[in-house]
């Protein structure tokens, strides 16, 4: 298919992404975070190009951007296209460049943001704006939504728009968000897009031992530090087992027959093992999983403290929270309450649909030698939020990445940046992907 993409978005997506890293919108948590610039920024570039939109907040100054652009089949479901705003802290000083300077060097944009998700956001701007001059519409609706707070508890962001305003989203069944068809390199050569089609849930703890309170010289068996110290090191050295959902059993599938593999899915660590340095894009979706992070206990070194917390990143895949809940129960034992901090689903959207294939086709065009394949998230996007709308999501940021540049490194690293050209190339690819999804 011929270059159908308007020129000026090449242009615009490398201004538009450089723009929004240079307006701070840094999520500290606990509702410090102000997104409303970098919402008027992006309503103003839909307001140019004709496209309406609307500013909602649960919070002042938390700014969510939603927009609808009619397609031209009304029966038809829209599809919703979503990326956040806020971006997690970044301290200059460990930075090569400024982390809000929005630098452009050596044809690469600096900055907090340029790939989680302000490359996304400008992507979609400069689409739809192209889209405009040229006169192009979608054959179904799009919904655009840009959120606040995704980086912490999404409340003030996509919770709070489909909790508050789904009629907004009215007829969306599928949502496109962040985190896939990427350049992944093998080391051998081979370069693989995975497009997400499913996300870990989350499952963010906080544990509360409590005990007898007392003076640290004198003998206590009732040690609220001990009590949790204990239920930290179980969970740290537990093993989980292994958990094949249908998205992961895809992902194993494609790549043994991409690498020639005939072990089949009866021994997954040997098939790991083979796969080589592709083994990472399933590995952390395997199982399971909790990381101990945050420990707080006492207030004098001589004082035994009569409670102590600690937290818990858990992540449990589709299908596996029960056995999360009841593995938490064994492994904090009677001495240790637990308690979800930060809860949301885990999701599983097919492989086999319309839409991923629509995917796989426009990265395929672009990239033909490249070798797209699904895959869960590890982590999880606003997508679990918007999933209350019935609205099945995937992950869907396309990037042509060089050999050597450590995408996962820059999810809230030191020195985040994005190629130029890889800013290009998703414009293309997003913009053939929605001219026919």
């Amino acid at each position: 298919m011929a270059e159908q993409v308007d020129p000026p978005a090449l242009d615009e997506v490398v201004m538009f992404t450089s723009d929004l890293i240079r307006i701070d919108t840094t999520n500290r948590g606990g509702g410090d975070c102000r997104e409303r610039p970098a919402a008027e920024y992006a309503a103003a570039r839909l307001a140019d190009a004709g496209i309406e939109p609307v500013l909602l907040e649960r919070t002042q100054g938390r700014t969510n951007v939603v927009a609808r652009i009619e397609g031209t089949d009304p029966s038809a479901d829209a599809l919703l296209l979503h990326g956040h705003l806020d971006v997690v802290p970044a301290a200059a000083a460990d930075w090569s460049v400024h982390p809000f300077s929005g630098e452009i060097r050596d044809g690469v944009v600096w900055g907090r943001g340029a790939v989680d998700m302000k490359n996304m956001d400008a992507m979609i701007l400069a689409v739809v704006r192209g889209w405009a001059r040229q006169g192009v519409r979608p054959r179904r609706d799009i919904v655009i939504a840009f959120t606040a707070d995704e980086e912490a508890s999404a409340e003030d962001g996509s919770g709070f728009l489909a909790d508050e305003h789904p009629e907004l989203f009215e007829g969306c069944t599928e949502g496109v968000s962040e985190s896939g068809a990427f350049t992944f390199h093998d080391g051998g050569g081979r370069q693989i897009y995975p497009i997400a089609a499913g996300e870990r849930g989350t499952a963010w703890l906080k544990l509360t031992a409590r005990g007898r309170a007392g003076h640290g010289s004198k003998v206590n068996r009732d040690n609220a530090v001990t009590h949790l110290a204990g239920a930290i090191a179980r969970i740290g050295a537990h093993e989980w087992p292994l958990r094949l959902t249908p998205t992961v059993r895809a992902a194993l599938t494609e790549l043994a027959a991409l690498y020639g593999i005939e072990t089949g899915l009866t021994d997954v660590d040997a098939l790991l093992e083979k796969l080589g340095p592709a083994a990472k894009l399933v590995e952390p979706t395997l199982r399971n999983s909790a990381n101990p992070t945050m420990l707080d206990a006492g207030y004098k070194i001589n004082v035994i403290p009569g409670e102590a917390v600690a937290h818990v990143d858990g992540r449990y895949m589709p299908g596996g929270e029960e056995e999360f809940r009841s593995t938490l129960d064994r492994l904090t034992g009677p001495d240790v309450d637990w308690e979800f901090h930060h809860r949301e689903v885990a999701l599983e959207s097919p492989v086999d649909s319309p839409t991923f294939a629509g995917m796989r086709a426009a990265v395929e065009e672009f990239a033909p030698e490249g070798h797209v394949v699904p895959f869960c998230m590890s982590g999880g996007t606003d997508a679990k939020q918007f999933s209350r709308l019935g609205i099945t999501g995937y992950g869907f940021t396309p990037l042509k990445l060089p050999d050597g540049y450590d995408y996962a490194a820059m999810f809230h690293g030191v020195d985040e940046r994005v190629p130029v050209e890889a800013l290009h190339f998703g414009v293309r690819v997003l913009d053939r992907f929605l001219r026919t999804a």
